[in-house]
């Protein structure tokens, strides 16, 4: 008998996806793997159980992990699950580590080798492996498709006898994956998108999906980019002059979709509660960073709030979820991808590597410690809720002065 892969239900009654594909198990079999799903993991994913079993797995129970060398997740092991794991397993799934450091803590205690699978490095090798970006693009396309189904009107631009029906004024805040899925697909269905975001290095992308872009270009504009690839946190001075740049431009949009994340980060705030009033009534914003505290004032996570003034704050949790039939199949292949790299093909087993760099950047906990550099010392000094870092308002004041606006928008236009 080979060693054993186990795939669980997800016990989050929020989480619809699943952690592997027919496809992905009948690779994983091929490398030598025997695979347990447990019984209706993949209904979320509309993968009913006698598609796994006809690629070769075995459909089982949640008592099955404790057999198990290797688990694969879509989220944290609960400490229930934990308790049914067996020492040694590494197990493999989003951990969404920060300031859940007790959690992290519970995993070493628990003697599992856990690997967080969206510290995945940005490198070419690791491209496939990259779930924040599988899932992120899923999540700017959805966020367009709920965005239009708030909306309750035409996007595109309409000429008939009866009349012409404008296209929607659509805006783009944060030009990641996501935000970039966001425009290409609220492009297709019609709209006029413009999109900004603090990385010079997006302009050109966003000008190649057929979008306008808006920002301040200065010194600082230029330099706002991590080695990484992910924004930098921007200076009072600079957030105010955006402020000033994108706070007219906020009240004339139909749709605004904000998706900046900072890594480790409350989410930065982008929309100040005096933009969302000077929207028009009807108007949607879809907030996609409101499960780390949100970009909009007055998003609630988990709801669609409308405001005084008429306009909606789309604020739904786990929105890969929404669209968890093809979220789960990309994910599938980013576990799988890694999971193959460190399986010995001579021997068909698994063998960790672990100065590999890939093991290296996301291996959390092994041999009862926590190992990954930034949460070391989670074991010796656990907490559930960690002091708050205030999250950074990068566009904080609608009521900026016109003048302020017109002099920041003389600069030449740049790259976000």
């Amino acid at each position: 008998m080979g060693q054993i892969v186990f795939i669980p239900r997800e016990l989050d009654p929020n989480e619809p996806r699943v952690a592997a594909s027919p496809e992905t198990v009948k690779r994983l079999a091929g490398l030598g793997f025997d695979v347990i799903v447990e019984k209706g993991a993949g209904l979320g994913s509309r993968i009913p159980d006698q598609d796994f079993a006809a690629v070769g797995a075995a459909i089982g129970t949640a008592a099955d992990a404790k057999k198990a060398d290797v688990v694969l997740k879509v989220r944290r092991p609960t400490d229930a699950e934990l308790k049914g794991y067996k020492p040694g397993a590494a197990v493999i799934a989003i951990m969404d580590p920060y300031g859940n450091d007790a959690a992290v803590a519970a995993m070493a205690k628990a003697g599992i080798t856990a690997f967080s699978m969206e510290f995945m490095p940005r490198i070419t090798r690791a491209q496939v492996m990259d779930v924040l970006s599988s899932q992120a693009n899923l999540a700017g396309y959805q966020a367009v498709i709920d965005a239009a189904a708030e909306y309750d009107r035409a996007l595109p631009m309409m000429m008939t006898a009866a009349g012409t029906v404008p296209a929607a004024k659509t805006f783009i805040m944060g030009v990641g994956v996501a935000g970039l899925q966001a425009i290409a697909t609220a492009r297709r269905l019609g709209a006029v998108v413009t999109a900004t975001d603090v990385r010079p290095a997006v302009k050109e992308q966003v000008q190649s999906l057929g979008a306008k872009f808006l920002a301040v270009e200065d010194e600082e504009f230029k330099a706002a980019e991590t080695a990484g690839g992910y924004a930098k946190e921007m200076s009072k001075e600079y957030q105010a002059k955006q402020a000033a740049l994108t706070a007219e431009h906020i009240a004339k949009q139909d749709i605004v979709i904000t998706t900046a994340l900072i890594p480790g980060r409350p989410a930065p705030k982008l929309v100040s509660a005096a933009m969302v009033a000077s929207m028009k009534p009807g108007s949607v914003i879809v907030d996609l960073a409101v499960e780390r505290g949100g970009n909009v004032e007055g998003a609630v996570p988990g709801k669609v709030v409308t405001t005084g003034n008429g306009v909606k704050i789309v604020g739904h949790l786990n929105v890969p979820g929404r669209v968890a039939a093809s979220a789960s199949l990309l994910y599938a292949k980013n576990l799988y991808a890694f999971l193959e790299t460190m399986v010995d093909k001579t021997t068909k087993t698994l063998a960790i590597k672990r100065d590999d760099e890939l093991v290296k950047a996301t291996m959390l906990t092994d041999g009862g410690q926590v190992v990954h550099p930034a949460f070391a010392k989670a074991v010796e000094e656990p907490r559930t809720a960690p002091a708050a870092i205030p999250a950074t308002t990068m566009v904080a004041d609608a009521a900026a002065k016109p003048a302020a606006r017109k002099k920041a928008a003389a600069k030449p236009k740049g790259t976000a």
